[in-house]
């Protein structure tokens, strides 16, 4: 598979990465063994670039797929942590489970609208540090903000930029409001033309977007300034086909099964806004006990309609 330079990281990475996420147990809660099987077929396939968090609780499956293999795959990792403290303790937790003195890439997990840079003053720091002690490579930030984009440009600390971007401008965000593919798009542009190394996230809106499964591959890739995006693989055969895609093997026609997916609701992102609730044209979402959104599958059509109208892009297809 093709690779890529990350910017000015010095990091080659391949033009699709493996979002560790969906293996996990907020998804697909695959078994250690399961998950890691799936993952060493990507990383054999050739695939050469993972995303995982502390907060995926993932690394696991990591640590297990590279265990007796040659594979050196560039590794990115992120913290929601606040403080100096936290995001000290979350590097070496990385470091430790994932049994790597050096983490490639380490950013501040979903930076949101100012102040939120500013009031991870400690986390940033820590990162910084790291960077200088050498036990982490390249440093930044993921967001689905399109106004924290254009700041994580301005600021030369910063390597890496992890934005969110798909055709359908399902949750970007710009300050307290909905923000456009276009609007990321320039800031994506903006970004790599200050050096900063930019893979995208959500090319399919969080699975709302595999019925548009080569148009919405093709839209990111056109954007200016994308090294790699991160698709989340759950089986060898999505690993087969967005390969073909991308070499440009896949029939014109393809468009995934969709019968088997359901729509559900991260209840770790969800705000419990109710913007879905009013949405949902057959009554399928509703307020859980926790007052947050959850989905009857017994009567929801999955049309897709909520999906654009989540803030935190909560809503996902799998």
């Amino acid at each position: 598979m093709k690779k890529n330079i990350l910017g000015n990281t010095g990091l080659q990475v391949t033009e699709v990465g493996f979002g560790v996420l969906t293996v996990g147990k907020t998804q697909l809660n695959m078994t250690i063994d399961e998950g890691a099987a799936v993952l060493r077929y990507g990383l054999e396939r050739g695939i050469n670039f993972l995303d995982t968090a502390e907060y995926y609780e993932t690394y696991p499956y990591i640590r297990k797929a590279l265990k007796g293999t040659s594979f050196e795959p560039v590794i990115a990792s992120k913290s929601l942590g606040r403080t100096y403290q936290s995001m000290d303790t979350a590097i070496e937790e990385a470091r430790s489970a994932l049994d790597r003195d050096v983490i490639d890439i380490f950013l501040l997990h979903e930076v949101r609208e100012d102040p939120d840079f500013d009031s991870r003053a400690g986390a940033w720091e820590c990162l910084q540090e790291a960077k200088t002690k050498g036990i982490v490579k390249s440093i930044g930030l993921s967001t689905h903000h399109v106004d924290v984009a254009a700041k994580a440009s301005k600021i030369n600390e910063i390597d890496v930029l992890f934005p969110l971007v798909n055709l359908q401008s399902l949750g970007i965000r710009n300050g307290t409001g909905f923000g456009t593919k276009e609007e990321m798009a320039e800031e994506i542009k903006n970004a790599s033309q200050m050096g900063k190394g930019v893979f995208a996230m959500k090319v399919f809106g969080g699975g709302n977007l595999v019925g548009r499964y080569q148009e919405a591959i093709q839209y990111v890739r056109s954007l200016e300034g994308i090294s790699s995006m991160m698709v989340g693989f759950g089986y060898n055969h999505e690993i087969d086909r967005i390969i073909e895609a991308v070499e440009g093997s896949l029939e014109p026609s393809y468009v995934p099964d969709l019968t088997a997916k359901k729509i559900q609701i991260d209840q770790g992102d969800c705000e419990g806004c109710g913007n879905c609730i009013v949405r949902c044209p057959n009554g399928a979402i509703y307020r859980n006990d926790q007052g947050l959104a959850a989905v009857n599958h017994s009567i929801c059509l999955t049309c897709g309609y909520c999906a654009p109208v989540c803030p935190v892009r909560a809503i996902i297809m799998f």
